[in-house]
């Protein structure tokens, strides 16, 4: 009996050995297969899935990593397959060439309907036409614009008030935290014709902005998370999670909507002509219009669409601007010298005497800083070219949608040959392109404003090479806005502040769509003269 135990447990180990043997024969083989990849190592069913899920905190420079080896990587996924692109010629011809064979597509939509619903980041097709004709109108208006430029003005000396006490009582602040109240609170002005007053300073604590950091970062886990359908049907996890956020912002959005509707109701009934500049009144107005087809629900998309445009991008662009300032010195001092002369300039034009100031005493530097303020209009702002080559040099290496990606209609094959299918996904990455040698030189990594400069003017770049603002027909509309309160924001923290890191404070992004700071930017601030 004995015996007979022994010749089993011994016929067991064998199987064990001999299974073992072949697990390990097998990777070695398939291993050996894929010697000469270009791109992730690949497993039967699951793909790429298990590399990119351990690398997910760091997705950005992973995929740098294999876009500097090869402009275009493969990463079969386990119910898709995205094609990662970082050549120009590449996304000219998805962005444009072929433009009609690359949307937005189901896929995409899916993950992030819950949180955009069929607002004109999410559609394509006639909607998508339809809402963008009419944001491409607004933004055309000359009253918009001026509306617009004393909005941003107004919160960026609110910010700069902030900044100034903060200064003065040595307060550590949350520089990205100040940006994204800043800019929700704009973008609800300028947007919706409501204040909310994040910015105050006491610095409430705003549901809304949380709810939505949250959302945003749970529909980005979709793109690599296989379970996340069964986690929604079942309401657990992420999902549930996403489910309470989603809530509290539709019960803030409704309320915008209703606030908004009522206020022009109220205009009507006492004859009060004064025109509303607001975006949201205008596709209010449209709504009415039966072939408008806008409910509230379309409105809320509209809503939510231009918030993540023209909060989230702004805010983190600036969050990365100051960050530069932090870690360059050369530049920041380059920048100063620059906003000190045309500060200077344009009180000589306007025949003014430029207030006189101690850093020490805080009415007569706030009284200075409202001052240089009034010198800031959208075509005075288009004098500072250094400004605007370091704004531009920081969206080059942090843009703040890091990678975009696009449905795949039909089989197709891209310029350089590599052939991609139906049903997969093309995704051109704006953060591995402005850190590619063969994009933009052996310096690509460095942070370098005068790249953008000739005989101290700013140059453009092809728009396919430099992908911020996306390119071809769903080009950014709100690029000229954007770089108006960005222009504003940093004049104004440029010349009349200095800001120092934390000491300890980590600063690397978050997985999200957008490029936010994972621990915010700890600072702090002094004075300049």
């Amino acid at each position: 009996m004995e015996e007979e135990r022994s010749i089993g447990t011994a016929g067991c180990n064998m199987g064990i050995l001999m299974l073992a043997c072949t697990v390990l024969t097998w990777i070695a083989i398939l291993r050996w297969s894929q010697r000469n990849t270009k791109g992730p190592k690949t497993w039967p069913l699951v793909g790429a899935a298990i590399e990119q899920l351990i690398n997910y905190d760091r997705m950005h420079d992973w995929l740098v990593k294999y876009l500097s080896k090869s402009r275009t990587v493969v990463v079969p996924m386990p119910f898709t397959t995205y094609t990662y692109i970082a050549d120009p010629a590449n996304v000219e011809h998805v962005l444009k060439t072929n433009f009609a064979n690359y949307p937005k597509g189901e896929v995409y939509h899916s993950y992030m309907e819950v949180l955009l619903g069929d607002g004109i980041f999410n559609v394509d097709g006639e909607l998508w036409r339809r809402q963008r004709k009419t944001a491409s109108f607004e933004f055309a208006s000359k009253n918009l614009r001026d509306f617009s430029t004393i909005v941003f003005r107004e919160y960026s000396l609110k910010l700069s008030a902030i900044l100034s006490e903060a200064s003065f009582h040595n307060r550590e602040v949350d520089m990205q935290d100040l940006l994204m109240r800043m800019t929700l609170d704009s973008i609800c002005k300028v947007g919706f014709g409501v204040e909310i007053g994040t910015l105050a300073p006491n610095l409430p604590e705003n549901c809304f902005a949380r709810a939505f950091d949250t959302a945003n970062i749970i529909v980005t886990l979709r793109f690599i998370d296989p379970l996340w359908k069964i986690k929604k049907f079942l309401n657990v996890g992420s999902e549930s999670l996403l489910d309470k956020s989603i809530k509290v912002i539709d019960d803030f959005t409704y309320s915008v909507i209703r606030t908004r509707k009522a206020e022009i109701d109220q205009a009507r009934k006492s004859h009060d002509d004064k025109i509303k500049h607001d975006i949201l009144s205008r596709f209010i107005e449209l709504g009415e219009n039966p072939e408008g087809n806008l409910n509230d629900k379309s409105l809320r998309d509209v809503v939510l669409n231009f918030v993540i445009a023209g909060r989230d991008t702004t805010a983190t662009t600036l969050s990365w601007a100051v960050y530069m300032m932090m870690t360059h010195a050369h530049v920041a001092d380059k920048l100063y010298s620059e906003l000190k002369t045309f500060e200077e300039d344009r009180a000589k034009e306007d025949k003014i005497s430029l207030l006189h100031y101690d850093i020490e005493d805080s009415k007569s530097f706030n009284q200075r800083v409202t001052q240089f303020a009034r010198l800031l209009t959208y075509d005075s702002l288009g004098r500072l070219h250094y400004l605007h080559a370091v704004i531009t040099e920081t969206l080059r290496l942090y843009p703040a949608v890091p990678q975009d990606p696009k449905g795949i209609l039909e089989d197709d094959v891209l310029p350089d040959g590599t052939r991609v299918k139906a049903g997969g996904m093309v995704t051109y990455v704006p953060y591995s392109m402005g850190r590619m040698e063969y994009n933009w030189g052996p310096d690509a990594t460095l942070f370098k404003p005068e790249r953008w400069l000739k005989e101290g003017f700013f140059q453009n770049a092809s728009p396919f090479k430099f992908t911020a603002f996306q390119a071809g027909p769903r080009i950014c509309l709100g690029k000229d806005s954007a770089y108006l309160q960005m222009k504003m924001a940093m004049a104004l923290l440029c010349r009349f502040f200095k800001f120092n890191l934390v000491q300890g404070h980590i600063v690397k992004y978050r997985m999200m769509t957008i490029l936010s700071m994972a621990n915010g930017l700890k600072v702090t601030v002094s004075r300049r003269s």
